[in-house]
């Protein structure tokens, strides 16, 4: 997919169509570092492998040829070496394998929001975490488990963090939005707010709470995979399909959207509409996210703008690159967690909060570089 240009501001948006060109203008003088049909496939073999090698890596090491051979067998095909340990096939299937799925679907739901927030917002800054989404999903969330409700059975929780994902979405979208256009500064100073007020609202639950909730807030706000089970996958998994689907729906319409308000209404595009579905697609990938592995923040910050560094700014391939390179990273992060201190788990959120904080800082600066400082 060819490159969009960016054109001149209109007259009534000189900041979105500044940060678009920032954020969406090509590299390398204009040419991709790597095709589309190329940059997917390598991080199709990427994953697959991280997948394979992280099922494997734990307590119990299970070698990669027996990993292989058990998925085999399990679906019919009696080919190659099962585990020999007399309960690793039980524990690929019961505790590694609903982890690493998940781990890919949460990392590919929080890279296609950012993807998505960042083509809407018209900014390099949006992203879940850092403009209070997922946080505002997570008090979502906490209010059905400090007070136990139960309504809509397993899809309480999911539910829960939707409505709050959403409701956060649409306040950040209105209050940083100022005579037509996306304010970046305003964007980042209203996810600072939103964070710390969810944050309030996140402690004010563990003092409602009873012991059993209490941990399980607190897990909220470090972010975790362990303990995933199969039912939740199956819970996570039609949330995250259906997010990136309609993402990727509409792509073009954000490639489009980068030529600000008035160039996209030109060629067609009804923007609010747009702009409204945008959000609801990036509620439910965060919900899908959140609801049952906690604030993971920075995702969907990295990701996105690592893909546009190797292979261009246009949507349609943008949104299902960084829905497998977020995928890769998480599978990558969460190995980390579990292996990097010995019989311990640490929390996947703090892991992607190291990295990605320099991340953010060098993104601050270098968009401050590149736009001539911020609208």
């Amino acid at each position: 997919m060819t490159a969009l240009a960016t054109p001149a501001a209109p007259a009534d948006e000189p900041g979105r169509a500044r940060g678009a060109a920032a954020t969406c203008a090509p590299r390398h003088g204009g040419h991709r570092i790597l095709t589309g049909t190329g940059l997917l496939g390598a991080l199709v073999v990427t994953l697959t492998l991280a997948l394979i090698v992280s099922a494997g890596t734990g307590q119990l090491h299970i070698p990669v040829d027996e990993v292989v051979g058990s998925v085999l067998h399990h679906i019919g095909l009696p080919w190659g070496p099962v585990p020999t340990h007399p309960r690793g096939d039980a524990t690929l299937w019961e505790v590694r394998f609903p982890r690493v799925a998940m781990a890919a679907l949460a990392g590919a739901s929080l890279a296609t929001a950012g993807a998505v927030m960042q083509g809407v917002f018209g900014n390099p800054l949006a992203e879940p975490g850092v403009v209070g989404v997922s946080s505002g999903a997570a008090v979502a969330a906490g209010v059905v488990i400090a007070f136990g409700l139960t309504g809509a059975g397993v899809w309480t929780v999911p539910a829960a963090a939707f409505a709050g994902g959403l409701l956060s979405t649409l306040l950040v979208y209105l209050l940083s939005r100022d005579g037509g256009r996306t304010e970046v500064v305003t964007l980042v100073l209203t996810g600072i707010a939103l964070n710390a007020m969810t944050s309030a609202g996140l402690s004010f639950l563990l003092f409602l709470g009873d012991q059993q909730a209490r941990e399980q807030i607190v897990f909220w706000t470090l972010g975790s995979l362990n303990g995933t089970r199969w039912s939740a996958v199956l819970v996570v998994a039609p949330l995250a399909a259906l997010g990136i689907a309609a993402a990727i729906l509409l792509a073009r319409s954000l490639d489009l959207l980068a030529l600000g308000d008035r160039g996209a209404r030109h060629v067609g595009v009804d923007v609010e509409r747009l702009r409204i579905g945008a959000i609801v697609v990036v509620a439910v990938l965060t919900a899908a996210a959140v609801s049952f592995c906690g604030i993971i923040a920075f995702v969907g910050l990295v990701v996105p703008h690592l893909i546009r560094l190797l292979a261009g700014p246009g949507h349609l391939l943008l949104i299902p690159a960084s829905a497998l390179g977020g995928a890769l990273l998480l599978v990558v992060a969460d190995l980390w967690a579990r292996t990097a201190v010995a019989n311990a788990d640490l929390p996947i959120g703090l892991l992607t909060s190291l990295v990605g904080g320099p991340f953010f800082f060098w993104l601050i600066r270098r968009a401050r570089r590149t736009a001539g400082g911020w609208a």
